[in-house]
This record gives structure tokens, sequence and C-alpha cells, in this order.
């Protein structure tokens, strides 16, 4: 079956646009609630966060789900009103809290008051991490900078690889693969309260690296396509050259989201977000460089007029000894 891209590029201009464009309202809202377009986590803005499980060992200590007014009710006495609280789990049996950072004491003073209302936790299961937030704002500004020299290292290296405006469309799909993921992110942050670690960083510079290999195998096999065929219309040539590697590009998108969904499903919850992070980013990038660079470029040299590329092939002279006799041919002729 031959999939017809630059017919029906329309189509998937309008899905990216719609992604893109629900994930950007997204972002306006998380920045209006929260003050950034991501739910931040731990590592970014710093303070403390406590992860607590009730101990369902001991008698009548699960009987109820953990209520999260109550909850609240003894964070307000602590001073800590403007804390961040989530209940997990489906029997609702653990909690999350993010607060300012907490010495010792004080970390030990709430756990004790929580204890008393709501049951005896599980020591086992307790995490408590904190960090400071200059290094929170570090590790964020550092994030920012990473994405931005991988962005501009790779539009150089294309830029030079190929040409410029090869370069200029393989940019814009690394581009559209961050927002739709950053996008959903803060749609999840929005209704999960989802937040994002150094680990969300490490996923965007994996998905960047994963899309430019996708696009970069497209666009060589397109400057092939042009060598061995200079007088076809691009838009014919972009056709080819994905349906050419069209199977490559689904089997290493599969083969990479199987252990990822694997991850996803059975792995730790330090993982689970990364995992679906990854997930989302692969997908986006096996998407935008089968249907948004390929048919961004060939929209383009129409626009430039640079839609058939001719090749000037050098004619070879005739040996004159065969000019004499083809011109005495012609005459007796």
């Amino acid at each position: 079956m031959k999939l017809n891209v630059i017919k029906t590029r329309s189509l998937w201009w309008s899905i990216s646009t719609a992604l893109i464009t629900v994930g950007i309202i997204a972002m306006v809202i998380s920045f209006i609630q929260l003050g950034a377009p991501l739910r931040l986590g731990l590592d970014f803005v710093g303070g403390t966060r406590l992860q607590l499980e009730r101990d369902c060992t001991q008698p009548g200590n699960c009987d109820q789900p953990i209520d999260l007014a109550m909850v609240r009710d003894v964070m307000t006495a602590q001073g800590l009103g403007n804390s961040s609280i989530q209940i997990l789990g489906e029997e609702k049996q653990a909690l999350t809290i993010r607060t300012k950072t907490l010495d010792v004491e004080e970390r030990t003073q709430l756990q004790t008051a929580l204890t008393e209302r709501l049951g005896v936790f599980d020591p086992k299961s307790t995490q408590i991490d904190t960090v400071g937030p200059t290094l929170g704002r570090q590790l964020f500004i550092s994030g920012l900078i990473a994405l931005f020299m991988a962005f501009v290292g790779i539009f150089v290296y294309l830029t030079f690889r190929f040409e410029f405006d090869y370069g200029l469309f393989a940019f814009v799909a690394l581009f559209h693969d961050v927002l739709i993921a950053i996008g959903l992110f803060s749609i999840l942050g929005l209704v999960l309260g989802v937040e994002v670690d150094t680990l969300f960083v490490v996923a965007l510079l994996t998905i960047i690296g994963f899309s430019v290999n996708d696009t970069v195998v497209i666009y060589d096999r397109v400057r092939e396509v042009i060598k061995l065929k200079p007088g076809q219309h691009i838009n014919q040539i972009v056709e080819d050259a994905v349906n050419q590697t069209l199977t490559r590009s689904i089997n290493t998108t599969l083969t990479t989201l199987l252990p990822l969904l694997a991850i996803l499903l059975f792995g730790g919850e330090t993982l689970k977000f990364f995992a679906l992070a990854l997930i989302i980013g692969f997908t986006a990038g096996s998407y935008s460089s089968i249907f948004i660079a390929s048919t961004l470029l060939a929209w383009w040299r129409e626009r430039t007029g640079k839609a058939q590329s001719v090749v000037d092939v050098p004619v070879k002279p005739e040996k004159e000894g065969n000019s004499v006799i083809e011109a005495e041919f012609s005459d007796e002729v």
C-alpha cells in the first residue's frame, strides 16, 4: 500500500495544529494557576516532599480512605496551609505532600501530627526528599540551556549535511515534537497533578535525538531520489522517499515503544512518567518525520520555484570517424 502524504498534507498539518493548540492553552492555564507552563517538581522549585502510606497490617488502620480535608486541616495547623497535597492509589491509603523546605524537627512534628489524625504509616514506604530553591533554579536553567544547545547543534549539522531548507524543516519537526510532549504533560499536570523533574528534561533530549534520526533517513532518501530522477517533481520525489523508508520508520518506532510500554506498566513510580514522556515523544517524532518534515520540504520547494531539480548531464563528443560516416549517410539519403 502506497501512502499519499502530499495529497493529504492538510489533514496532517491540521492534526498537529490542533494538538499543539490544546497544549499551548493548557500551558497558559497552568502558567496562570501555578506560575509556570508545567507543574514543576521538587527538582526545579525546591522544598520538601513527603510520601506516606498507611500501614494496613494494623487492625482498623485502613478501614477508611484518607480524607483530603483532614490532611489539609493538619497542614494548616502546622502553618503549612499552602502546601500541595495529593492522595495516591485506588484505595486512597497513601498521600504525597509538597511543601516548603523543612528541617528534621519540623518534618518529625508534621509526621507525628498526621499519624495522630490519620493512623499509623508504614516506615518502609515513607519517602522524604529535600531540595534547596537555589539548586532547583540551577537545575531548571541548566535544562533549558541543554535543550537550546541541542536544537542549535542539530540545526547547524543538518544545514551543512544537506541544505538550509532541510535543516530548517527538521528543526520545525523537532520543535513540533517537543511542544506536543510539553503540552500533554501540561494537561496531565492540570488534571492529574503530574509534576516534571530532571528526568523530563532527559526525556526531551532523547526525543530530539530519536526524531532527528528518523528525519535524516527520509531526507537522505529524498536527496538520493533527486539524483536518480533529477527532472521529477518534488512532490513525487518526497512521496517515493517516504514510502521507501516507511517500513523502516514504523519498525524502528514499534521496537522502541515496546520496552517503554513495559516500563510504563510494570516499572517503578520513578520511571513511569519518564517512560510516558518518551512514548509520547517517539510517537510524535515518527509522525512528524513522515507527515510534517517531508511535506513541508515539498511545499517550500514548490513555493520557491525549486519543485524540479535539473542536473546538467554532460554530452560526450562523438568520434570524428563516426561523425563523418553519419554525415555522408545523411547526404546520400
